[in-house]
């Protein structure tokens, strides 16, 4: 079992950046693909931006190509969303995801893929 705790989120300005982080403890994240999804209020759950354990293996929505960037760091079971020039329909509940496979360059935009959740960490963009 892994427990995923987001961190990282808060109340910024249009075009300010922020970094969240997801730590895992529990299990190492070294062999699990990883993705972020975000929930505004009255929507439904949307891909943000996944990477494969390997980090050889990115997706990001159209939505915020350019703007954000997932990495992450093995050896610290953390993985990484630096998001810059943010904007106020960026703002929601972010979440960090977790799917354990043997395929090194594994990455999912479904939310349905994934296997744990971190709690989510809120982010505002105000314009």
């Amino acid at each position: 079992q892994v427990h995923l705790v987001e961190s990282g989120g808060g109340l910024v300005q249009d075009g300010d950046s922020l970094r969240l982080s997801c730590a895992a403890s529990g299990r190492t994240l070294s062999t699990a693909a990883m993705a972020w999804f975000r929930q505004a209020p009255g929507k439904g759950r949307e891909f943000v931006a996944g990477i494969s354990w390997s980090g050889g293996n990115t997706k990001h929505a159209d939505s915020v190509k350019g703007r954000f960037t997932i990495f992450r760091d093995n050896a610290k079971s953390t993985v990484y969303l630096q998001m810059n020039s943010l904007k106020p329909e960026d703002t929601a509940v972010y979440y960090c995801a977790a799917k354990y496979t043997s395929a090194r360059g594994y990455v999912s935009p479904s939310s349905s893929s994934y296997d744990y959740w971190g709690q989510g960490t809120q982010v505002t963009v105000s314009s």
